[in-house]
């Protein structure tokens, strides 16, 4: 689920890694990754046979029944977006827009707007053209924002139910670096 998290020749990384191995740090505690599908580990953490999940979890995750959610510590968008060397138009209807195959962004543009989607494998690799992209992504790619805002999404992280303390302090941790995950999304742009 990059680039929340991610596994490169074995080894896990993303921005929930980066933030799990700080918070494992300020508790004196090792981590043990366990890789695995999100049902697979919600349903461990429901055993508490693990700790914590991550994996780019949003708020609205079906899993609330059956796991602690903490508050959200990032808010990101998905925008609209052309290249920073055109002028952003006034108005998207009828404009042509890269979207992710396979991704919703190409339903919620067509619900929300009049702009015409045009699926990609990869909007990254989009040159010259309107796309619907995660707002994280606009420096690196050199794209301006039009101001069509496509969906919010709020990220979460996962605990056991009835672990009060843990959840409380994992959530004040949250807080106190959610200001960093912005630098950390954007180092995960140019990995």
């Amino acid at each position: 689920s990059e680039p929340w998290t991610r596994l490169e020749a074995g080894q896990p990384g993303g921005v929930e890694v980066e933030l799990v191995r700080r918070f494992a740090t300020e508790l004196g505690a090792r981590v043990e990754w366990v890789d695995g599908s999100e049902a697979d580990l919600i349903a461990a953490l429901e055993v508490r046979e693990l700790d914590l999940v991550v994996g780019g979890l949003t708020a609205d995750t079906p899993w609330q029944t059956k796991a602690a959610i903490t508050r959200s510590y990032a808010t990101t968008r998905m925008v609209v977006a052309v290249p920073a060397s055109q002028p952003v138009p006034d108005d998207i209807a009828g404009l042509q827009v890269a979207v992710e195959l396979g991704s919703d962004a190409a339903g919620i543009l067509e619900d929300k707007t009049d702009a015409i989607p045009v699926r990609v494998p990869d909007v990254t690799q989009v040159k010259g053209s309107a796309v619907a992209v995660d707002e994280w992504l606009l420096d690196n790619l050199d794209l301006r924002d039009t101001g069509v805002h496509l969906r919010k999404v709020k990220h979460v992280m996962a605990t056991p139910l009835g672990e009060n303390a843990f959840l409380v302090r994992l959530e004040r941790f949250l807080i106190a670096h959610q200001d960093q995950v912005p630098a950390m999304l954007d180092a995960e742009s140019r990995w």
